[in-house]
């Protein structure tokens, strides 16, 4: 993710903070407040630049290593990996470790069958990338038996469009589909449990992460995919231990992180192919149970009201206005009320 995307997100979630309101004051202070927490994500986070370990090749029940692909190689299902770094396994130390290798001998152990896993995910893609990569597809030889698409979490920081990014999404399933491919969508995956963005960035961006997963969800179902909500994909257990889940970067998911990711696809995957065996499938949720009882919107808005308090106190005390250094009140219902209060105590004042 570079730096700019969150810069973008910083700036569209000022503004969306404060829309509605006229004071123009707040609007800097909170835009101000916004960009400094994207920057101390970025810095926390940095940016993976390593290659994931290659993976491709012809999985068996049992293999300890996959056979190579060479052209005319026996199998009896192709599974394709599309989308962004998760799908691709930034922040996998082994072959092993990607998601598209736990999905294949998944599949080899459940069916019994040759895998041929082959990938075509690109780290940093976001759903504007797809196209590029279904393209790549075709010209390499005809569609794969099954399709996984992991995207979402970069249109977020892009700050892309919800509507666009789902259509995107949805055109790629479509055009898999129309080809004979089964298609299965990890949605967007709840970006509120990666503490490593501060808050209150973490709130706005989780928010847009659910909407997307929502959008995404609809788009999947139309075009005859099937989604699986990813929501809790980092949640409870990257809550309970993120040291153990999240890579080094603090963002990516680890081994573990991406072996729970496959254990909520696997089932998917086998039954779109006619192949599941293990029992019903789980209800999977939409939002992250986990994330939702850790929201932070009432500590959020303390926050931001003793920092517009704090700031008004030293504007009124340069002014040498009285009551400058009284206590910050506590929080009302929110920060726009604050300042909306704020002003109409000024009006006030000015009229007598």
């Amino acid at each position: 993710m570079p730096t700019s995307g969150w810069k973008t997100a910083a700036k569209a979630s000022a503004a969306a903070v404060v829309a509605g309101s006229s004071a123009g004051t707040a609007s800097w202070a909170l835009y101000n407040y916004l960009m400094g927490q994207a920057t101390a994500a970025r810095g926390v986070i940095g940016r993976n630049v390593a290659k994931p370990p290659e993976a491709d090749g012809i999985y068996t029940a049992g293999c300890r290593a996959p056979e190579r692909w060479r052209l005319g190689a026996e199998f009896d299902i192709h599974l394709m990996i599309f989308g962004d770094s998760t799908a691709a396994g930034v922040g996998c130390a082994v072959p092993d470790e990607v998601p598209g290798v736990l999905l294949a001998r998944g599949l080899a152990e459940e069916t019994g069958k040759r895998i041929w896993l082959s990938t075509k995910a690109i780290g940093g893609a976001t759903s504007k990338g797809l196209k590029g990569q279904v393209d790549a597809m075709f010209i390499a030889g005809p569609p794969p038996d099954a399709a996984v698409i992991l995207v979402g979490a970069n249109d977020v920081t892009a700050k892309n469009s919800v509507h666009a990014s789902a259509r995107r999404l949805g055109d790629a399933v479509e055009r898999l589909r129309r080809n004979g491919s089964v298609v299965v969508v990890g949605t967007c995956p709840d970006l509120g449990v990666v503490t490593a963005i501060p808050q209150p960035l973490r709130t706005v961006v989780r928010n847009w992460g659910h909407r997307l997963a929502r959008a995404q969800t609809a788009a999947v179902l139309e075009a005859g995919g099937h989604p699986v909500a990813l929501a809790d994909l980092l949640a409870p257990e990257f809550l309970a231990a993120p040291d153990t889940m999240f890579s080094a970067d603090h963002f990516h998911p680890s081994a573990a992180g991406y072996e729970l990711a496959a254990r909520q696809l696997l089932p998917v995957l086998a039954t779109a192919l006619g192949e599941w065996e293990g029992g019903p499938l789980p209800e999977l949720p939409e939002v992250s149970e986990a994330a939702e009882s850790r929201r932070v919107v009432a500590r959020i808005t303390d926050a931001a009201n003793r920092f517009l308090w704090r700031r008004d106190s030293e504007r009124r005390a340069i002014r040498g206005e009285p009551g400058a250094d009284q206590v910050a009140p506590e929080p009302t219902s929110g920060v726009l009320k604050f300042v909306d209060d704020r002003r109409r105590r000024q009006r006030a004042a000015s009229a007598t």
